[in-house]
């Protein structure tokens, strides 16, 4: 199917044209006030989404058990914000092909969302891109243990989010999740997609 055939572009050409603000991990959590003066490094993620004989899905990845930040989780390809980087959309393209092997030319810019704020002190930009060639992901050693696919329909129903909490630094702090078979999806991966979620809902 031919990126101009594929309903799920005009899906998300329209979830990107309605508004929304900017998101964070504290969004569910309203009684955590961010400490003064805090200095948020820019980073970028690539929200893949490519065609498949079931429809649509996304990419992404679990990043090593043997990594020092994170290890274990789902997340998007992608990471900081270099200084030879012309931007948001070049570091997450040029993260993805660094982590999963996904050539840029292969990637069809769609758009970008709001900013999410990690509570790791990142301000994350998440670039939505269509994959419009096939490709072979080929995962960075030690940094990506596994790279797969969920539908992007099953990603995009709010229905399918949960909320759950856990104790972090001595308090309760609550968070989304979209479980998908094995994969425990949740964290700033979960709301990214949450954000996305609310704009293809209407």
């Amino acid at each position: 199917m031919t990126m101009g055939h594929d309903p799920a572009v005009a899906a998300l050409r329209a979830a990107l044209a309605r508004s929304g603000g900017a998101t964070s991990d504290h969004d569910l959590n309203p009684d955590f006030t961010p400490p003064a003066g805090r200095v948020l490094r820019p980073a970028a993620v690539l929200v893949a989404v490519r065609p498949g004989p079931d429809g649509a899905r996304v990419i992404l990845t679990k990043r090593s058990s043997r990594l020092k930040h994170h290890p274990g989780q789902i997340a998007f390809p992608g990471g900081k914000q270099d200084e030879g980087d012309a931007g948001a959309v070049d570091a997450a393209l040029r993260e993805a092909e660094e982590e999963i092997g996904l050539p840029r030319a292969a990637v069809e810019v769609l758009g970008t969302l709001p900013a999410h704020e990690t509570v790791t002190g990142f301000t994350v930009t998440p670039v939505l891109g269509y994959v419009r060639a096939d490709f072979r992901s080929v995962p960075e050693p030690g940094e990506v243990e596994e790279v797969f696919e969920v539908p992007l329909e099953h990603v995009t129903d709010p229905a399918c989010f949960t909320v759950e909490r856990r104790r972090w630094r001595g308090s309760w702090r609550r968070y989304y999740t979209v479980p998908y078979g094995p994969y425990y999806i949740w964290g700033a991966t979960a709301r990214i997609l949450r954000a996305l979620a609310d704009r293809v809902a209407p």
